[in-house]
């Protein structure tokens, strides 16, 4: 059968639609449509509402960052300890995710300097697995921190999940305490633990390394908490403040200690580490 003369201009045509709406994303509080350039370059920060977009990992070192970043970790790359399997298998899970996010795993770790500073820099992903943490999470923030307290250097941290990864069970539920067990070694040395949460920070993480630090930043509007709003509704059978969970009601809670626009983030984190120093 021939090709209708108007297929090959039609497709030519989706595609150029394809390529231009590749090029422009909604704000999901305003609706303003944005060309994606200036996101980028506006920290992904929505420039009508200061809506804050969930950021990458490595756009997040490059925003914080001096401009040198060595990564450690690397290596250590998940497995499928318990052969999980539902409609995919989790390696074919880890593969597709790592082909969308450009990761191998929901952390990054490694040293850099931020304002001059030295720091031990680890960014969870929530475009990895939801930034859930199993074992190499677990794992690679532990080599993190453990590495740190050798060179004595303050530890940033920036956490973004959806708690511990289901498909290694009790593995990744380990990894709570595997982590907190880091973070107490760390601090009891006296080095300094300085944590950003952002959205989403919720499950396993937030209730183990995340809340351990000595300053706790978050950003604006960032979604904090443990259990879901609505399974908490349905617990407690009472309905929660609007603004519950949010980065806005824990400071007012006092469960927090700062909350930043990301676009002054890099600001005020040497800031942190500028009082950090002078104590020394």
């Amino acid at each position: 059968m021939p090709v209708p003369e108007w297929l090959p201009g039609r497709r030519a045509k989706d595609a150029a639609a394809s390529n231009d709406a590749a090029m422009w994303t909604k704000c999901p509080k305003c609706n303003e449509v944005l060309y994606r350039r200036d996101l980028a370059a506006n920290l992904f920060v929505c420039s009508r509402c200061g809506y804050h977009f969930r950021m990458g990992a490595y756009d997040r070192i490059v925003s914080i960052a001096d401009g040198d970043f060595t990564e450690i970790g690397q290596d250590v790359l998940p497995s499928d300890p318990l052969g999980w399997s539902d409609k995919k298998t989790y390696p074919a899970k880890l593969k597709s995710d790592a082909e969308r996010s450009g990761l191998s795993e929901s952390v990054v770790c490694g040293f850099a300097t931020i304002g001059g500073f030295p720091v031990a820099l680890g960014v969870m992903d929530f475009h990895f697995r939801g930034g859930t943490m199993g074992q190499v999470t677990g794992e690679r923030i532990t080599m993190l921190l453990e590495e740190a307290r050798r060179r004595r250097v303050p530890c940033v941290m920036f956490a973004a999940s959806g708690g511990a990864r289901m498909e290694e069970g009790m593995l990744a539920l380990m990894q709570m305490a595997k982590t907190t067990a880091a973070v107490t070694r760390f601090m009891e040395d006296g080095n300094f633990f300085l944590m950003v949460l952002t959205d989403p920070t919720t499950g396993g993480v937030s209730a183990s390394f995340a809340f351990q630090a000595d300053v706790i930043v978050a950003e604006s509007k960032a979604m904090i908490g443990f259990a879901g709003r609505r399974v908490i509704e349905q617990t407690i059978r009472q309905r929660l403040p609007d603004q519950f969970q949010t980065a806005e009601f824990l400071l007012e809670k006092g469960a927090i200690d700062m909350v930043v626009d990301r676009r002054k983030l890099k600001e005020a984190l040497v800031r942190l580490l500028e009082y950090t120093r002078r104590e020394q």
